[in-house]
């Protein structure tokens, strides 16, 4: 009977954990706007696919044969030329990215809602997200869970960024504060709390502060002895010389800030700049069809072709 019990606490656990999303991210430092992927050319193009295409519509994109992917691709080119000109602007192209990204969040703010708003009123009460979310976990069959400790945490964190994006303080989500919820990178105040939330994440002995071990720490754990790989390097020198701005050797929470929060950097302009200038053959400016299309693994790839790498491959290397 015993182990019945805890099969069924189990499998209930398990059915939490695919249900309740926890909806926001948890990391948001280590999140750009436009890709989870580091921005690396060198080693993919997968940064400029979820940027390009958006992060859900890359997923579909990476089942395409290189030819169905350049079809699409195509008709794509045609959206994103509004005037018409047979050519792609900066203008047109930041338009794109910026058009991709506002419809990701979206449509992951879409995906979410009718989950949580349980009594179908168009909005979002605190109480059925805690119980949508973690009501599984507050159960007392769960007592004896080791990490219980970790979801009330959890529960206690995502209470505070709700508070924070209700504007009105009436603990009642509309689509605008439950989309400041899941996305507080997308709103100036809900600034506060995710800096709050990175020092909690990366501040692992609790004083306040985080130092060039933490910092580095949390990006990078050596594995079985393993050198440092350069990027570790190349970071220490940016926690030196750049993040800690006072020189005290910590970062407290203005440096945070200035780190994951650093002003008004425009990604979708940067990435559009950035494919055309990798792609604009003749230099002036905006880019053709056929010089997209000739770039089309950088734009959208294909998993048949391992992302379009194994097209730079020399075929005996194949």
């Amino acid at each position: 009977m015993m182990m019945l019990l805890k099969s069924l606490a189990s499998l209930c656990l398990l059915a939490a954990a695919a249900f309740a999303v926890p909806a926001q991210e948890k990391r948001i430092h280590h999140q750009t706007d436009l890709s989870d992927h580091a921005h690396n050319d060198v080693h993919g193009f997968q940064y400029d696919h979820e940027a390009f295409l958006g992060k859900e519509e890359a997923k579909t994109f990476d089942q395409l044969t290189p030819e169905e992917s350049k079809d699409k691709l195509a008709k794509i080119v045609d959206r994103i030329d509004m005037d018409k000109d047979g050519h792609v602007s900066h203008a047109e192209l930041h338009y794109w990215i910026k058009h991709r990204q506002r419809r990701y969040i979206a449509e992951n703010v879409n995906k979410h809602w009718k989950d949580y708003d349980q009594n179908q009123d168009g909005k979002i009460g605190w109480e059925e997200y805690k119980n949508t979310t973690y009501g599984y976990y507050l159960d007392e069959v769960f007592d004896d869970i080791e990490d219980k400790a970790t979801y009330k945490s959890m529960l206690t964190r995502d209470e505070r960024r709700f508070k924070t994006a209700d504007r009105d303080g009436d603990r009642i989500a509309t689509r605008e504060e439950f989309t400041a919820f899941l996305h507080p990178e997308e709103f100036d105040y809900m600034r506060d709390v995710i800096v709050q939330e990175t020092m909690e994440d990366i501040d692992k002995n609790g004083d306040g502060k985080i130092d060039i071990a933490e910092y580095i720490g949390d990006m990078f754990t050596s594995e079985d002895g393993d050198g440092e790989p350069d990027w570790v390097q190349t970071e220490k020198k940016h926690f030196l010389e750049f993040r800690d701005a006072n020189k005290d050797g910590y970062l407290d929470a203005d440096e945070v800030a200035h780190w994951v929060l650093p002003g008004e950097v425009d990604h979708a302009d940067n990435e559009a700049k950035h494919l055309i200038h990798e792609t604009d053959t003749d230099k002036d400016q905006k880019i053709t069809k056929e010089e997209i299309l000739a770039n089309w693994n950088m734009f959208v790839g294909s998993q048949a072709t391992n992302y379009g790498e194994d097209l730079t491959k020399r075929h005996d290397e194949l």
